[in-house]
């Protein structure tokens, strides 16, 4: 499918400098642009490309003057803020391949459940009692819907996710394929002899709306009560979020970071990947957390960036890393002095 700059630019609320009836049917970057496709330049570190790219549309800021000639075969598109506007640009793209609305051979839908109007169900998918589907929702092959399980409308379900019984996704969510939602929290006790035994978990997991799950992303179903991931929360892949947390709205977690049980985490906060915070504790609104660190209490105050294991403020870490690199010198100097009084 083709687009015209005067297409593109209506979408975006742009302006054409070039040839607005110049088409393309493809995407690329600046520094790999190729004829018939669209890219774009936000970051003036890659301004050079643009003098040199064979990429036919660029979306630019209304700001951006060129130092030199672009190339004539190049049609400019300026905005207030291109990468926005590009990032919407991709998601009308990516819509162009999403399924169509169908209940393919070899899904299985249960008579108790319920199912939404123009919803896609994919072959091997497994819809169990009592779940109900929303509108629009797509859910792709060798995915599993437990008992009761509630999904809002135009929510995408990837391949082979998981969701257990009783759980909740909202609407306009996305669950990217191997997640699981509402596996049993890690919940175990000893006994008298040292064995452990199973504590039934008995709650379920809230996922609140717009909420996005990576690949491979675990979120464990509460002992009692739920794990809430409230609106807009982003999980990148591989991360673990324990049984009873709740994530306030808008925070959003990198690959392989884990969250231990009953911990509370506040809105806009962010934490880098390989992160590991603890269980019980509370995390203030806006904290961001730096890769690899480890947060084993409260963090009371908003607005904290903490790095480090055990995490401290990122200024305190930064000047006692320098005094870190410095204790080999430091050594050497001491032990001059002792030779000295010896």
């Amino acid at each position: 499918m083709e687009f015209s700059a005067e297409q593109i630019a209506d979408l975006i609320n742009g302006q054409v400098v070039g040839n607005k009836n110049i088409t393309v049917s493809g995407l690329s970057k600046i520094e790999e642009g190729q004829p018939n496709t669209l890219t774009f330049l936000a970051n003036q570190k890659y301004e050079p490309f643009i003098y040199t790219t064979h990429a036919s549309i660029a979306i630019v800021a209304k700001s951006f003057t060129p130092t030199k000639a672009t190339p004539s075969t190049l049609t400019l598109i300026k905005v207030d803020d291109p990468y926005s506007c590009f990032a919407k640009l991709l998601e009308v793209y990516n819509k162009m391949f999403e399924k169509p609305s169908k209940i393919e051979k070899g899904a299985f839908i249960a008579e108790t459940a319920q199912i939404g109007k123009d919803v896609y169900i994919g072959a091997n998918a497994y819809i169990s009692d009592g779940a109900v589907i929303g509108d629009y929702t797509k859910i792709y092959p060798n995915t599993y819907i437990g008992d009761n399980v509630k999904v809002g409308s135009n929510t995408t379900i990837y391949p082979n996710v998981s969701i257990y019984h009783n759980c909740e996704v909202g609407s306009h969510c996305i669950l990217h394929a191997g997640a699981v939602v509402g596996a049993d929290g890690f919940g175990f006790a000893p006994d008298e002899k040292g064995e452990f035994q199973k504590v039934p978990q008995i709650g379920n997991v809230i996922l609140e709306d717009n909420v996005e799950i990576g690949a491979n992303s675990t979120i464990d179903r509460a002992t009692l009560g739920s794990t809430i991931l409230r609106k807009g929360v982003k999980i990148d892949n591989l991360v673990q979020i324990a049984h009873n947390v709740e994530i306030g709205e808008n925070s959003a977690m990198a690959a392989q970071a884990g969250i231990a049980g009953s911990t509370k985490v506040g809105k806009n906060v962010l934490v880098g990947g390989q992160a590991g915070i603890s269980g019980h504790i509370k995390i203030a609104d806006r904290t961001q957390i730096v890769a690899q660190s480890g947060i084993p209490s409260s963090v009371k105050k908003t607005d904290t960036t903490l790095m480090g294991s055990p995490g401290i403020p990122i200024d305190d870490f930064k000047r006692s890393h320098v005094g870190f690199r410095r204790l080999p010198i430091i050594l050497n100097r001491l032990q001059a002095i002792e030779d000295k009084l010896k």
